[in-house]
């Protein structure tokens, strides 16, 4: 017999069929068993350890089901721009960040995180700007969304684009009177972004490190690292040489340049290696509603002909599926217009209706954050999992309402009506575009709460039992560990969290002051929160 914790004198919720227990006793990392204290009391070795709840309440670990482990780790070593207000404060940021890290004249400067809806310009700062906050370094600036940004002259030059560059499809490079703005969207962004130099192997392992921590902080146990490239694979060998990684992490690799990943990592999509797997292939098929870039079947409000618009042929979306079919493996698209999922949804239909569907694949539209309520019938047939972004409702709801008028924002991340549909569904935070609070998005699925205190879309609100089975169970679910993860019950792995309140018995509007306590990974300690 191992080492054995009984824990007791608590609420323990257990996501199961009976849903509140009286105590848990594991034993070497595994739940061993759940019920009464005292019949639990009466298997345990002398030597059990007992954690006396003290009247808090013990559950599932989080899952999180989309997200950028990497990204966040990056976001570490980079200015943070999130609560800038205009353009001379992006320019103050920039520069403090060139002076604490003593940064040498001709090094790259990047910095995450500004959002345009929220600069009293309105507006994306222009080359020029950067140019004067940096005059001596290149550098870029991304967008809170991920999906688009800003590079200055110095960093134009460095990655050799001129006003005679072309953008590769499904992307804008911005030009005014002929003259490059240093903005950029979507494919070009992102390709561009990727020739940036990375920071040092021993950089990035510290912030893997403390990224790490962050995510257990937040009672999350299984992370994702949702877009994998073949310019990461040096930073996931030192990951496995170290052997660092305490959490679970699923990698998705693009389908399009992951082939060394694949070779290196993906020979089993289903078994841990020093707690990491490659779960399967990632698409894009548009970009995001806060940046007006996500693909509609609509025009924006403002705009009688501007839908946004994809990144991927019709041919190459089927062959991406088709691929991950024969190969057995998972695949994630990202779509937050409804045009963007009305793609995915043909796509998936004609591989069924060409035989080579498979009714396990549990394909997943990451995001899902305008998919059309007419449209989640075809959601459900395909036995698709939408991933909601729901805290978009917080976060960006106001906007969302600008670009979209009050009645189709108030159908974003319609998860009620996926629920009534009988649709299996996550929620997700897309880390680090926010940070990875699961019950932040709890409550915003529970409440539906814009920033300026607008009810965004009462009759999509879920109740509180049913946002924690997205977070849990149905996160499980979704990485084909359901056997394994997301409940209390007996035979699964002791992934558990410990909070000062019981979520389904407190005011819906107090969820997201809930506090994370303490969080288990197979049995074993990975955060406490100091008293």
């Amino acid at each position: 017999m191992g080492q054995q914790y009984l824990f007791y004198n608590g609420t323990v919720i257990t996501m199961e069929e009976e849903l509140y227990a009286e105590a848990v006793l594991v034993e070497d990392g595994i739940i061993a068993g759940v019920g009464s204290f005292d019949t639990l009391l009466g298997q345990t070795a002398a030597d059990v350890k007992k954690v006396d709840l003290n009247g808090r309440t013990l559950m599932p670990a989080f899952i999180d089901p989309h997200s950028h482990f990497s990204a966040y780790a990056n976001s570490l070593l980079q200015a943070a721009l999130d609560e800038t207000v205009n353009f001379e404060e992006i320019t103050e940021k920039i520069q403090d960040f060139i002076k604490k890290k003593q940064l040498p004249k001709g090094q790259w400067v990047v910095a995450k995180g500004y959002d345009h809806n929220a600069l009293a310009e309105h507006a994306h700062p222009s080359r020029e700007v950067l140019d004067a906050a940096a005059p001596d370094n290149p550098v870029i600036i991304q967008h809170k969304s991920g999906h688009v940004g800003v590079f200055n002259t110095a960093a134009l030059e460095l990655l050799h684009v001129t006003e005679d560059t072309k953008a590769p499809d499904g992307g804008v490079i911005e030009k005014k009177d002929g003259k490059l703005t240093g903005y950029m969207e979507e494919a070009a962004f992102m390709k561009y972004l990727k020739e940036i130099p990375m920071s040092s192997v021993k950089e990035l392992m510290e912030a893997y490190e403390k990224t790490q921590k962050v995510y257990a902080s937040h009672g999350i146990t299984t992370i994702q690292e949702g877009m994998m490239v073949d310019q990461m694979l040096p930073m996931y060998q030192g990951l496995m040489q170290s052997e660092m990684l305490k959490l679970d992490l699923v990698g998705y690799v693009d389908v399009n340049n992951g082939s060394e990943l694949m070779r290196e990592f993906g020979e089993n999509p289903r078994e841990y290696r020093n707690h990491f797997r490659i779960g399967g292939y990632k698409i894009f098929l548009d970009g995001s509603p806060q940046g007006r870039t996500a693909w509609m079947r609509t025009p924006y409000v403002g705009d009688d002909d501007y839908c946004g618009y994809g990144t991927m042929t019709d041919e190459a979306v089927y062959e991406a599926i088709k691929r991950s079919l024969e190969e057995n493996r998972q695949i994630l698209a990202h779509c937050n217009g409804d045009a963007a999922s009305e793609q995915y949804l043909r796509a998936w239909e004609k591989a069924a209706n060409d035989g080579i569907w498979n009714p396990d694949a549990r394909p997943v539209m990451i995001h899902a954050q305008l998919v059309g309520v007419d449209q989640l019938p075809r959601v459900k047939k395909l036995r698709m999992i939408p991933s909601f972004f729901v805290a978009h409702v917080y976060h960006w709801g106001d906007v969302h309402m600008a670009n979209f008028g009050k009645a189709r924002a108030d159908e974003i991340s319609p998860a009620s009506s996926a629920l009534k549909e009988g649709i299996l569904f996550t929620f997700h935070q897309d880390a680090p575009v926010i940070e990875p609070d699961m019950l932040e998005t709890i409550w915003c699925a529970v409440n539906r709460i814009t920033k300026k205190g607008v009810l965004l879309g009462e009759n999509e609100r879920l109740p509180v039992l049913e946002a924690l089975k997205a977070v849990t169970i149905n996160g499980a679910y979704q990485y084909f560990e359901e056997d394994k993860k997301g409940s209390i019950r007996k035979g699964k792995r002791a992934d558990l969290i410990i909070l000062d309140k019981n979520p389904l018995a407190i005011p819906p509007e107090e969820i997201r002051d809930i506090q994370v306590l303490e969080t288990y990974k197979d049995g074993v300690q990975v955060f406490r929160l100091e008293d």
